[in-house]
């Protein structure tokens, strides 16, 4: 996955939000303005996603190319890198998981999370 094919995906789940809050060259998405990817468009190594705590422990010690997200909280957000072996399947599933985590725990008020929840349960999720 390249940061084209990233920003694509990213963009292809329902209403999301594409911003540069921190600098220049950090894309960040977001769902009901709570972010749930980010990435580096220069230095396109690593994406970070939220994640389960737990799954995000049992992803870590299962795959060597997810870690810890650097900057953000490590209990809960996930650093994958995207030049390793992973197929890009598995990262758009990560892209994915994060942006239903994020918007069933993070997005308030709960008329808006309903509403959304509602537009993916009519209209799906790409894989």
């Amino acid at each position: 996955m390249d940061i084209l094919e990233f920003r694509d995906y990213c963009l292809s789940l329902p209403l999301t939000e594409e911003s540069t809050p921190f600098d220049e060259t950090t894309l960040v998405y977001k769902i009901g303005g709570k972010m749930y990817a980010c990435a580096d468009m220069t230095e396109f190594g690593h994406i970070a996603v939220k994640c389960d705590p737990d799954e995000a422990l049992r992803l870590r010690e299962q795959y060597p190319e997810v870690s810890a997200a650097w900057h953000f909280n490590k209990r809960h957000w996930n650093g994958i890198r995207t030049d390793g072996d992973l197929p890009d399947a598995f990262l758009r599933e990560q892209i994915r998981n994060s942006y239903l985590l994020v918007l069933r725990t993070n997005v308030t008020p709960k008329k808006l999370r309903d509403e959304i929840s509602d537009y993916v349960k009519l209209h799906g999720l790409p894989e």
